[in-house]
C-alpha cells in the first residue's frame, strides 16, 4: 500500500474501519523512506494527537519522533472564530456596536463553521507555500456522511459565487466568500483530478493491540505475531443492555438520542434499544439524523409497535423551499418569486431545512418515546449548535415571555425530557473520543444518561487466541468507563453473527452471550 501513491491521498469510509490507523501508518512508513508528508485530519473528532502520543491542533505542526513527517487537525470551531474575526475586523470600529454584533449572532450558526472548515480545506489543497514543502498529502477524513458533504461543498459554493447568489435565507451570511472563488476553483480541479483513482488496493490484517504509537504504526506493514494474551480475570462489572433499558423505561416517555463516534454501533443500539421498548408494549418511532444510516437494513424487517424514518436533507430542504414560495412568495411578483427562488438554492438552506425535522422529533418525544440515531459528533454537535443559536435568537426576541418558552434546546437539557446514550467500543481511542463528546455535551448544558460499551470480546466469553488476546486489553477500558464519567453503562457482547432482525437485536439487551 505504501509504494507508488499519489501526491493527495484520501482516506475515506464508514465510521470505525480504520481511516486513521491506515493514515497515520501510511504518514509514517512514507516518511521513514525519505519523503516529505502532511498528515491532514478533516474529522470534527480527531484522534490524530492521542496516535502520536502529542498535541497537534490546528496549525501544521511537525512529528517530534518521525523525521519529514508533520500532521494538522482541523478544529471547526477555531477555524469558525478566525473566519469571524476575518469577517468582522474590519467593520469593527468603523460601524455602530450594534452592527457587528448583529453579524456576530448570524456568524454563530453551524453552517458558519462548515465554511471555515471548508475555508481552511482548501487552504492546504490550493496554496504553493504549503504544497511545496511536501512531497504527499494524506487526508484522514470524517465518516462518509461528513466527507461526501465537505467534497461537495467546493462545487456548490463555485458554483453559487458563479451565479451571484446569497441572501438571508442562511443562519450567517456569506460575507467573505468571494473572494476565495479562484481558490475554490483550485479545489475543484485538485479533487477531480483523474490520477487520484489509480489506488491500489491492500489488505491489513486484525492486530491483538491497538493501533497506538509508533512502533505499532511500523507494525501494519509487517506479518501479525501473536503473542501470549494477558489475563482478563481481573474485568469490571459487565452489566447488559436490558437493564440500562430498564431505567430508561420508567418515565414512559421521552427522546433517546445515541451518540458517539462513526462505527462503534450507534445505529445498532438505537435499533435495538427500541426494538426491545416496542417489544415492552411502547409505540416507538425509531428516526435517524445519519447522512449514512442503515436502519432498515438493521431492522430487517417490520417490526410491531415500531416506526421508522429518517431525517433525510434533500427532503426535507425541498419540504422548506416548497413553504417557503407557497408562504413569502406568495405574494410576490413572477421577478420577486425568481429572486427568492434563487436564494433558497443556496447550500446553507438546508441546515435550517434539517433543524427544524429535528425540532419536529423532539416535541413528539413529550408524547411518547422517540429513539434517535445520531450521526457522528461533528455533523451531531453541528446539529446541536444550530439548535442553541435558535434558542439564543428565540430568547433574545421573547422578552418579558422567555420565561414561558420552552425551546428545542431547553427539552434536550431536560434529562426528565431527553436521555443521552454515549456509545463506544472497549478500546483507547474511542473512549477517549466519547469523553471528548461527554464534556463537549456538558459545556451544551447537556448531562448524558450513560454510556453503551458495544461489541466487546470480554463479554463474549471468546477462547479464540487472537480475539482472548484482544479481550484481555478491554478491561482498563471498561474500568474507565466505570469510574468515570458514566453513572450508568452497559456492556453489549460481540456477536458471531450480525445483529440484524428483532430477534438478534433484542438478544444484544440479555446478559447471555453466545461465544464469539
Amino acid at each position: 500500500m505504501f509504494d507508488d501513491l499519489p501526491e493527495f491521498v484520501f482516506l475515506t469510509g464508514k465510521g470505525g474501519v480504520g481511516k486513521t490507523s491506515l493514515a497515520c501508518a501510511t504518514a509514517v512508513n512514507l516518511a521513514d523512506s525519505g519523503r516529505t508528508v502532511l498528515l491532514v485530519n478533516t474529522d470534527p473528532a480527531s484522534n490524530v494527537g492521542p496516535v502520536f502520543g502529542q498535541e497537534i491542533g490546528n496549525a501544521i505542526t511537525p512529528i517530534a519522533a518521525v523525521t519529514n513527517e508533520s500532521a494538522l487537525e482541523i478544529d471547526p470551531e477555531a477555524a469558525a472564530q478566525d473566519y469571524r474575526d476575518r469577517i468582522l475586523g474590519p467593520v469593527r470600529g468603523s460601524l455602530p456596536e450594534s452592527v457587528p454584533k448583529g453579524m456576530e449572532e448570524q456568524l454563530s450558526g453551524a453552517f458558519t463553521t462548515e465554511i471555515a472548515a471548508f475555508d481552511e480545506f482548501t487552504v492546504h489543497l490550493t496554496e504553493d507555500a504549503v504544497t511545496e514543502r511536501f512531497d504527499h498529502f494524506i487526508l484522514d477524513t470524517a465518516p462518509t456522511g461528513h466527507t461526501i458533504r465537505l467534497l461537495q461543498l467546493p462545487g456548490a459554493w463555485s458554483g453559487f459565487l458563479e451565479e451571484g447568489k446569497g441572501d438571508a435565507s442562511c443562519l450567517g451570511p456569506l460575507a467573505g466568500l468571494e473572494k476565495q472563488r479562484a481558490r475554490y476553483a483550485a479545489a475543484v480541479e485538485s479533487l477531480s483530478d483523474a490520477h487520484l483513482a489509480a489506488m491500489p488496493q491492500s489488505r491489513f490484517e486484525l492486530r491483538q493491540k491497538n493501533l497506538v504509537g509508533l512502533e505499532a504504526l511500523r507494525r501494519m506493514a509487517q506479518p501479525v505475531d501473536l503473542q501470549p494474551a494477558a489475563s482478563a480475570d481481573a474485568l469490571p462489572d459487565l452489566p447488559p443492555l436490558g437493564r440500562l433499558i430498564d431505567d430508561l423505561e420508567r418515565p414512559g416517555k421521552g427522546l433517546i438520542m445515541t451518540m458517539g463516534k462513526g462505527g462503534v454501533g450507534k445505529t445498532t443500539t438505537a435499533a435495538a434499544v427500541a426494538v426491545e421498548l416496542a417489544a415492552r408494549g411502547h409505540n416507538v418511532p425509531l428516526t435517524t439524523t445519519d447522512p449514512a444510516a442503515h436502519l432498515t437494513e438493521t431492522l430487517a424487517g417490520d417490526v410491531e409497535n415500531l416506526t421508522v424514518s429518517r431525517i433525510d436533507p434533500e427532503v426535507e430542504t425541498q419540504a422548506y423551499r416548497d413553504h417557503i414560495m407557497a408562504t413569502r412568495g406568495k405574494s410576490l411578483d413572477a421577478q420577486g418569486r425568481a429572486m427568492l427562488e434563487e436564494d433558497l438554492r443556496s447550500p446553507c438552506t438546508e441546515e435550517i431545512a434539517v433543524f427544524q425535522a429535528f425540532s419536529r422529533t423532539i416535541r413528539e418525544a413529550s408524547k411518547r418515546f422517540v429513539v434517535t440515531d445520531t450521526a457522528p459528533p461533528g455533523h451531531t454537535l453541528l446539529l446541536l449548535d444550530a439548535t442553541g443559536s435558535y434558542h439564543r435568537e428565540t430568547l433574545r426576541h421573547a422578552g418579558e415571555g422567555a420565561a414561558r418558552m420552552t425551546t428545542p434546546m431547553m427539552r434536550l437539557q431536560d434529562p426528565e425530557q431527553t436521555k443521552i446514550l454515549v456509545v463506544t467500543l472497549p478500546e483507547t481511542t474511542p473512549v477517549l473520543e466519547a469523553a471528548r463528546l461527554h464534556e463537549d455535551l456538558g459545556r451544551a448544558g447537556i448531562t448524558p444518561f450513560g454510556w453503551v460499551i458495544n461489541s466487546s470480546l470480554a463479554a463474549a466469553g471468546t477462547t479464540h487466541p487472537l480475539l482472548a488476546a484482544r479481550a484481555a486489553t478491554e478491561a482498563p477500558e471498561i474500568a474507565r468507563v466505570r469510574d468515570a464519567p458514566a453513572s450508568r453503562y452497559a456492556v453489549v457482547p460481540m456477536r458471531a453473527e450480525a445483529p440484524v432482525g428483532p430477534a438478534r437485536l433484542r438478544a444484544l439487551c440479555g446478559a447471555e452471550a453466545a461465544p464469539a
